[in-house]
């Protein structure tokens, strides 16, 4: 077929235009290509580069927040499950103590005493404010239970000087009571006097409560013979002698109701159950001690000191506590301190009568004895 010179030419143009086409795409390809390129080059140069995002832009990792590190009572906690557990920290002017675990619901146990030369302390408060007044009512020791916000507790310590503490010469009394009786007239037998009638030692322990008699521990009597511990005149320690089957049936409940902190001491060759209530700290009456030696007189002056100190032993090994002993009869002497030393008691007390002051013998602390017949004017004459 013969080709016209028109259909030629339309060939022709068609042909170009293709390749206008194709030349267009490759160069807008390229211009593209280019003005990544630039803007890739340009970003890693540090200059600035086009807000909008780009296609090869990867978004930025998010920083790892740091962990905000843990308190020392938070620490603490965070050794034990007990879903009690309460770590009570301790502040004020001087104190670097480490926080401690308590169990909320019972009492303080072994709260620290610190010493300070030139100062002497005066107990643990619910805040700064009851700490510098010294407020009575807000003072904290084994006496109290323990309460936590959170499961954590803050104690603030007080502080008075040595003359202060020498002027308020406090004369501590430690009560001693033995039997008790229901009998309003009292028991008719030898140990009498003994007895106390149960109604009289509720209303005692009642006027004790309500008057908010602060209640010493032991540790804390030991500190304030050192000079090292203040004690208001507002204190008394109760005690009782034997643990006697009416000790635990009538008076125990009573100051188990009225939370009031007393001792027992135990025969423990003769008992040997725990305590009734957690008010109740058992404490050595000797393990088999109680009875008469060879002149007459109790074992605790009739032996050697290694005899007596063993005894002692197996006092403390039963109680778990090595702390304080009543002496048998109130029967002592410098070979009985000597046992005491050996078996690593602190504390000795003895019937004779009297109050424990600053400088008071520790192996030789006097009472105020309870008899059968006395009201509470009595005590109140005693204790203030």
């Amino acid at each position: 077929m013969t080709t016209t010179r028109a259909q030629h030419r339309r060939r022709v143009s068609r042909r170009a235009r293709a390749r206008r086409t194709l030349f267009a795409s490759v160069a807008i390809v390229l211009i593209a290509g280019g003005v990544t390129a630039f803007a890739l080059t340009r970003g890693q140069a540090g200059s600035p580069v086009a807000d909008a995002p780009s296609a090869l832009d990867t978004p930025s990792a998010t920083p790892t927040p740091t962990p905000t590190p843990l308190t020392a009572a938070q620490q603490l906690l965070a050794t034990t499950t007990d879903t009690k557990a309460c770590a009570v920290s301790f502040q004020g002017e001087g104190i670097s103590i480490a926080p401690a675990l308590q169990s909320e619901g019972t009492r303080y146990q072994a709260l620290p005493i610190p010493r300070a030369d030139g100062r002497v302390f005066a107990g643990w408060y619910a805040t700064p404010a009851d700490a510098t007044a010294m407020n009575l009512p807000a003072r904290l020791n084994g006496a109290d239970l323990v309460s936590c916000t959170d499961r954590e507790r803050t104690l603030f310590a007080g502080w008075t000087t040595p003359a202060a503490n020498e002027a308020e010469n406090a004369g501590i009394p430690i009560l001693m009571y033995h039997q008790f009786t229901r009998n309003p007239e009292g028991e008719d037998n030898w140990l009498r006097l003994n007895y106390a009638y149960i109604g009289d030692f509720d209303a005692q322990m009642a006027y004790i409560q309500e008057s908010g008699f602060y209640l010493p521990t032991w540790d804390e009597l030991s500190a304030f013979i050192d000079g090292q511990l203040f004690l208001p005149k507002h204190s008394v320690i109760i005690t009782d002698d034997d643990a006697d089957s009416s000790w635990l049936e009538l008076a125990a409940p009573i100051v188990d109701a009225r939370k009031l902190l007393t001792t027992s001491f135990v025969i423990t060759s003769a008992r040997t159950e725990p305590t009734p209530n957690q008010w109740v700290l058992q404490r050595s009456h000797t393990h088999d001690m109680h009875r008469a030696g060879a002149n007459g007189k109790g074992r605790m002056v009739n032996e050697d000191a290694d005899t007596i100190a063993a005894d002692l032993e197996k006092s403390a090994e039963i109680l778990g506590v090595k702390e304080v002993v009543a002496y048998p009869y109130g029967h002592y002497n410098e070979t009985t301190k000597e046992g005491m030393r050996k078996a690593g008691f602190e504390l000795g007390r003895t019937i004779e009568s009297g109050y424990v002051r600053i400088g008071t013998d520790k192996l030789a602390l006097p009472v105020v004895r309870m008899n059968y017949g006395m009201k509470v004017d009595d005590l109140k004459e005693y204790i203030g």
